[in-house]
């Protein structure tokens, strides 16, 4: 029971953090993350919470309506900015820095329509877990001295989601999300169509019943990447035949089902020390 105190009292300690700011604005995708610190937020300020979200193509619109549902749920106030990432310089040509051209120019968005609102503090829900992979998009965040809190406050992905599912969360047992540009090895052109067949290779994936799953694109070849556990339901009423004529059909010329499984970052594991610093 120990456990529980303590990470109640660290939610208590990020509430008060939060309220200290006196009004903020929130980065709102409707994630496990920022899910947990708009509602945190919102027990702190009250109604001086405003949440912000980036409408791309590279984040699926379910994501973007389950992130409007959430907001007016709780009466929660919510502006979202339309941005044309394949506009930002270096985006689409896929650079290993590409995060950090990204979100530099979203977050700068954000803060903007942030000071248009009267709300000068910009908070985001990075974690401590984010600070154990190739992240250059939180060299983004610092240099626009965007808050962290959940991670100043010391939460764990996995107490993020123990408080969320306490608190009856609906996003507290979700699977982790992240921007379809993720999907492609470094210095492969990215493209809308590419992100569609992603997008939608993942989308039949959820539909067959695969809670976690990637769908990383290395030419015309699809390597999935499912949970370990799950490996064997691909072999089950014929769902491997589904998935390969699922995947062909979007322009897919192979699909081969990763044994090492799902690993958040695992494009990353090809950068060289150097990068990754």
């Amino acid at each position: 029971m120990r456990y529980k105190d303590d990470l109640e009292q660290k939610y208590s300690q990020l509430k008060n953090r939060i309220a200290s700011a006196g009004k903020a604005a929130i980065a709102f995708s409707g994630g496990v993350d920022s899910v947990f610190l708009l509602y945190a937020a919102k027990e702190a300020l009250g109604g001086q919470v405003l949440a912000l979200t980036v409408s791309l193509h590279a984040v699926p619109e379910k994501e973007l309506e389950e992130a409007k549902d959430f907001c007016r749920q709780h009466q929660i106030r919510h502006r979202v900015e339309s941005i044309d990432e394949f506009l930002i310089p270096g985006f689409a040509e896929n650079p290993p820095d590409r995060c950090y051209l990204c979100k530099k120019t979203l977050f700068g968005r954000m803060l903007k329509t942030a000071g248009e609102e009267g709300f000068l503090t910009l908070m985001e829900g990075s974690n401590v877990d984010d600070q154990g992979d190739y992240r250059p998009g939180l060299r983004a965040l610092r240099e626009l001295q965007i808050q962290s809190p959940l991670k100043e406050s010391g939460f764990t992905k996995t107490e993020i989601r123990e408080m969320s599912r306490r608190l009856c969360l609906p996003a507290w047992e979700k699977p982790s999300m992240a921007c379809l540009a993720s999907r492609f090895v470094y210095g492969e052109l990215i493209t809308p169509e590419k992100l569609s067949m992603v997008g939608q290779a993942e989308e039949f994936l959820t539909e067959l019943g695969f809670a976690q799953r990637r769908v990383r694109m290395h030419g015309s070849l699809a390597r999935i990447e499912l949970l370990p556990e799950e490996f064997s339901a691909v072999l089950e009423d014929g769902r491997y035949c589904q998935i390969q004529k699922r995947l062909s059909e979007l322009g897919f010329s192979y699909a081969t089902l990763d044994l090492k499984g799902f690993e958040s970052g695992s494009m990353n594991k090809v950068l060289g020390d150097s990068t990754v610093k």
